[in-house]
């Protein structure tokens, strides 16, 4: 994964580098260093994302469940 490919991935979603950091329990000076003097984004990474953003729309979708059968069992 391409460091600009990464940066937009993460704005699309929302994400800073330092939550990305946090969430992912990578040091935050190793994901500044990702684009630097050819230093490439480590491999793990896009998959990582993949899940992140498939959860996050999963969890969407059960919120949606949930409400909508909350409503039902009125």
């Amino acid at each position: 994964m391409e460091i600009k490919e990464f940066k937009k991935i993460l704005k699309d979603n929302e994400l800073t580098l330092k939550k990305f950091s946090e969430l992912s329990n990578m040091s935050y000076s190793t994901c500044l260093k990702w684009g630097k003097d050819n230093r490439p984004v480590s491999d793990w990474v896009e998959s990582w994302l993949t899940l992140y953003i498939e959860n996050k729309e999963l969890r969407k979708y059960k919120e949606s469940i949930q409400t909508l059968m909350s409503g039902l069992n009125k």
